[in-house]
């Protein structure tokens, strides 16, 4: 295996990694490969017992993840990529197939099932050459798993528990990380460690050898995509998360040598087989005749009428009335929700586009991730965030150039007038009110459990979440933690509109909302305070004012809880944090940080033991103790 001319044919490529797992990255960062992480949406709900093996569950959930990926780049961000690649890792004891723990009971009915016994580690993993035919998507899919036999020592009830309190548990397949602390639970392994660890590096490798330098024929699935898959989760602004894709795969496609490339067949629009070509590389690993496209440049340029199509469609309630009844035709759409024929029309067809509707020749539906996130009575639903995003963020937003100019906020600009107190635009009346407080849910609803169970949070025994609008983290973290008495700290005109915010299904115990102002009134007393989205609206000195407040009332023990989208320290890589850093230049004092920024702020204040965990929502999460 040659491994350094492969690098060298994937260099100029888009190769995608169609997974957020950190330790995937870092396995194949480490060995050289150039890419980009484009987290999949698909929802891993397969029939695991559809499977005569466990090695197919995990090769066909890497494949669908894959899938979902390239077919979204190519169709949604208009950016075909040029490889992508998907991993599944799971674990296999007893012919019953163990992927990441739900709760911590979960995790400990996992472990209790490897302890003492040799369990299997499978890792599916697919690798999928892309190209694009008449605005079609064409795909060259390669797959292979990697089995790893692992042996675990008779573990204690003690050591089981003491692992499951350290949360390492939560995110991993089969409750365990070999390369972390789990590594003390292992007696033995046999086979390839990256493999347990999440990814088969020395088989990747070699496939793709085979691939670059096929040493004998082999066969090739080709799959032609006419539409996009529709999603049930909501692509994070970090990336959390959708459904099976429907796909139809096309067996027996033959790979022949040209002179002018690659010919395989698929099928045109009409359903008749066709040959494509892709051109051969050179010795550069660049195409002889390939158009070079500025795809992220167009991408990035046409970002805008994307977003102004999801908005104007929230605010006409189409994903509302889909959701009651569909499919529906563009008439009839048009008439319930008093638009022209033509008009509404034209913005269906971009939303089914962007993957938000289905259409169908008997009218347009909602996917099932619109009906969870977009119809206003979702169960996750965005729909505030959106409505506060159109009304308010859009206008201060067409003001940027001002405020990079200028450096400051533009509220007078984008609404006429200039207000000291960062709330007052947002409580001048009862609508505008109850629009900022349902995008203040929107988003705490959403990324609650994530930031809630971050950190193993047992040892508090009370919370008070300052600023914690709705309550809706204070909920999450009572339904995690039933032992934890929690109170939600904000102005009074939040406190006094939280009842249409509260769930239908309540808590042993009620959440305790107290009004009052947090940088003026006394604070609640409690072993944990919480700042979800609160730090980042404001300047460095006033964050010291607050955080000197709550040390003064915390006592040794006591900690901190930030939720806050964290920018990576060189501010560079994570695009989603680095543009809400931007949108709080153009309507607040303040910015978003890093986690080395918060820690030494935090530490300032006598808080140490300060851990920052990325959730893969779009909230991440800081704790740390007084000391």
């Amino acid at each position: 295996m040659a491994l350094s001319p492969v690098l060298g044919k994937l260099v100029s490529k888009r190769v995608v990694l169609a997974s957020a797992s950190p330790r995937r990255q870092e396995i194949l960062t480490n060995v050289g490969l150039r890419f980009e992480v484009v987290p999949s949406w698909f929802k891993e709900t397969l029939e695991k017992s559809s499977f005569a093996a466990p090695y197919e569950y995990a090769v066909e959930t890497a494949k669908q993840k894959a899938l979902e990926v390239a077919n979204r780049m190519h169709v949604k961000h208009l950016r075909t990529p040029d490889i992508v690649i998907g991993a599944d890792t799971i674990v296999s004891v007893d012919e019953q197939i163990l992927e990441k723990p739900v709760d911590k009971q979960d995790a400990y009915r996992m472990l209790s099932r490897l302890s003492g016994k040799e369990h299997s580690v499978f890792t599916g993993v697919v690798i999928i050459h892309c190209s694009s035919k008449d605005n079609q998507l064409e795909t060259e899919i390669t797959d292979f798993y990697e089995e790893t036999k692992v042996k675990f020592s008779d573990l204690s009830e003690e050591l089981l528990w003491e692992y499951i309190h350290s949360g390492e548990p939560m995110d991993k397949a089969g409750g365990y990380g070999i390369q972390a602390l789990g590594g003390m639970l292992v007696e033995y392994v046999h086979g390839d460690f990256l493999n347990v660890v999440g990814f088969p590096l020395n088989h990747f490798c070699k496939k793709l050898a085979e691939l670059y330098y096929p040493p004998l024929k082999h066969t090739i699935q080709h799959i032609k995509h006419d539409s996009i898959p529709s999603v049930d989760t909501f692509e994070s602004l970090s990336d959390g998360e959708s459904e099976s894709s429907s796909f139809k795969e096309h067996k027996g496609a033959s790979k022949l040598d040209s002179p002018s490339g690659v010919i395989y067949n698929s099928e045109n629009s009409s359903g008749v087989r066709t040959d494509s070509v892709i051109p051969l590389e050179n010795q550069n690993g660049v195409s002889d005749n390939a158009t070079k496209v500025p795809s992220k440049i167009l991408d990035l340029m046409d970002g805008f009428r994307a977003s102004k199509a999801l908005f104007v469609a929230s605010k006409l309630k189409i994903f509302d009335h889909l959701k009651k009844k569909s499919p529906q035709k563009a008439a009839d759409i048009a008439n319930e929700v008093g638009t022209s024929v033509c008009g509404t029309e034209r913005l269906l067809d971009a939303c089914a586009a962007l993957g938000l509707l289905e259409k169908t020749p008997q009218g347009y539906r909602n996917t099932d991730s619109t009906n969870t996130y977009l119809a206003s009575d979702g169960e996750f639903s965005l729909h505030g965030y959106i409505i506060h995003s159109n009304d308010h963020l859009w206008p201060l937003f067409t003001h940027l150039e001002s405020a990079v100019k200028e450096g400051s906020r533009q509220n007078h600009r984008a609404f006429g007038k200039k207000t000291e107190d960062l709330f007052n635009d947002y409580y001048q009346s009862q609508e505008v009110k109850q629009r900022f407080m349902a995008a203040m849910h929107s988003i705490a609803h959403l990324t609650a459990r994530d930031v809630a169970t971050a950190f193993d949070l047992s040892e508090f025994k009370t919370a008070c979440d300052l600023g914690g609008c709705t309550g809706a983290l204070a909920h999450e973290l009572m339904r995690i933690y039933p032992n934890m008495k929690v109170t939600v700290f904000d102005l009074p005109e939040a406190i006094a509109n939280t009842s249409c915010f509260q769930p239908s299904e309540q808590c042993t115990a009620p959440v305790t909302f107290v009004s009052g102002d947090f940088f003026t009134d006394d604070l609640p007393e409690a072993d944990l305070y919480i700042l979800s989205r609160v730090l980042h609206d404001w300047p460095d000195e006033k964050i010291h004012v607050l955080l000197k407040k709550i040390s003064t009332a915390c006592k040794p023990g006591c900690g901190i809880l930030l939720a806050e989208m964290l920018l990576d320290d060189e501010k560079k890589n994570r695009s989603a944090a680095l543009l809400q850093s931007l949108n709080m230049l153009v309507q607040t004092e303040g910015k978003e940080r890093s986690g080395s920024e918060y820690r030494g702020l935090l530490e300032q204040h006598g808080f140490s033991k300060v851990k920052t965990k990325l959730t893969g929502n779009l909230l991440d999460a800081v704790l740390c103790i007084k000391i």
